[in-house]
């Protein structure tokens, strides 16, 4: 096995701490209905049907984390609840689940959500696979290929700009934002690198409204771009990586991807959720840098 270089060892091992940070404001609370879809093996998410919460969310599928796995005890698919959601800037989760006597609420019901986009026979892509090269619009208007950031390092997320629940799109942004900053304050680098956070709601995510977006996240545009683009470039590319999303309402659901891919255009990792930390996505630049 190929050992890494003096400078890749030590930046593997040298992450700079974060800054501190003012205390964050008092957590939202919101009581919602909804209907259980399924419980995870995880044994702390539960996906559920959930009425629309006013003024923050509209009604669609989603899982959503407890922090008393107690909480989930006796609960089975098809059970009318209702429950406390809990919001911070940062984090997100439910408390006080209750069953509800009776049928489920009338916008609960389960349904069948029509796709967003039509799924076309493409090969999906593993750790090893080369990357395509789809072509997008990055926040300033200007035309982007995947194949350009070859002999960089490239790490891309999927996203849409008005996801609330901080878990999910929020959360990969920030973490995008802590990536920047980290490498940004390390004095060398083993190779080039750029971020890329692709909308999949390009009917809403034009290049002004990313632009707006980005910078609200306090980005460099020499090193993190914010991508829409046509609908069948997107979808492709999602559907290639295992970026499931649909239409629900007015909301759209999906999963959480993010992939590395080294400067040969080599996909060196496939990140699924949201547990990763900004530090350990370095972690895995450096070696996709080194390898």
């Amino acid at each position: 096995m190929r050992k890494l270089s003096p400078l890749c060892a030590f930046l593997a091992c040298s992450l700079l701490p974060g800054c501190d940070k003012p205390a964050p404001p008092a957590p939202q609370t919101f009581i919602v209905n909804g209907v259980v879809k399924e419980l995870e093996q995880d044994g702390k998410t539960v996906l559920i049907r959930h009425q629309a919460i006013s003024n923050y969310m509209p009604a669609m599928t989603m899982p959503f984390e407890v922090r008393d796995t107690n909480q989930l005890r006796g609960l089975k698919a098809g059970d009318p609840i209702t429950f406390q959601m809990v919001v911070t800037p940062t984090d997100g989760w439910i408390d006080k689940i209750t069953k509800i006597a009776g049928p489920p609420p009338p916008d609960s019901k389960p349904a069948a959500p029509p796709p967003i986009h039509w799924t076309r026979a493409l090969e999906p892509l593993d750790e090893g696979d080369r990357l395509p090269d789809y072509q997008f619009t990055n926040e300033l208007g200007q035309a982007v290929r995947l194949s350009q950031f070859r002999g960089q390092v490239l790490v891309l997320t999927f996203f849409f700009t008005s996801c609330p629940f901080p878990d999910f799109c929020p959360r990969m942004t920030s973490n995008f934002a802590e990536v920047e900053n980290k490498l940004a304050q390390m004095p060398e680098t083993p190779a080039p690198w750029h971020l890329l956070s692709i909308s999949f709601d390009p009917a809403t995510d034009t290049p002004q409204r990313l632009a707006a977006y980005a910078r609200a996240a306090g980005y460099d545009p020499r090193r993190w771009s914010f991508l829409t683009g046509q609908e069948t470039n997107i979808s492709g590319l999602a559907d290639q990586l295992g970026e499931n999303y649909w239409h629900e309402g007015a909301g759209i659901g999906h999963n959480l991807r993010t992939v590395v891919v080294d400067p040969k255009g080599r996909i060196r990792k496939i990140l699924p959720g949201n547990k990763w930390t900004s530090d350990q996505l370095i972690q895995e630049m450096i070696q996709a840098a080194c390898s």
